[in-house]
């Protein structure tokens, strides 16, 4: 299975470049969910902070400032402990 991609402190001028700052903004208050990816998703943190953990591995902590991808087929639980803000975008 592949696993969660994170580039910590995204280069914003690239971001900018490569369009990220238009993708439409997706909000979540603080909770606890499961959720499963049917297609990849790339990401960009805005805001909050967030532990992922992938059934079978290891937990990651996402914060504002990483971008992130989510391989298709992974299912996981999402635990938001701030407020989360991103721009994201299904492939």
């Amino acid at each position: 299975m592949s696993t969660i991609n994170i580039k910590r402190q995204a280069d914003k001028k690239q971001l900018e470049q490569d369009g990220v700052m238009d993708w439409p903004i997706w909000e979540k208050e603080v909770s606890n969910f499961p959720w499963t990816y049917e297609s990849d998703e790339h990401c960009y943190i805005l805001e909050g902070r967030v532990t992922v953990t992938p059934d079978n591995a290891n937990s990651v902590e996402i914060k504002a400032g990483d971008y992130v991808i989510f391989p298709k087929g992974m299912s996981c639980t999402w635990e938001i402990h701030e407020p989360i803000r991103k721009h994201y975008q299904f492939s």
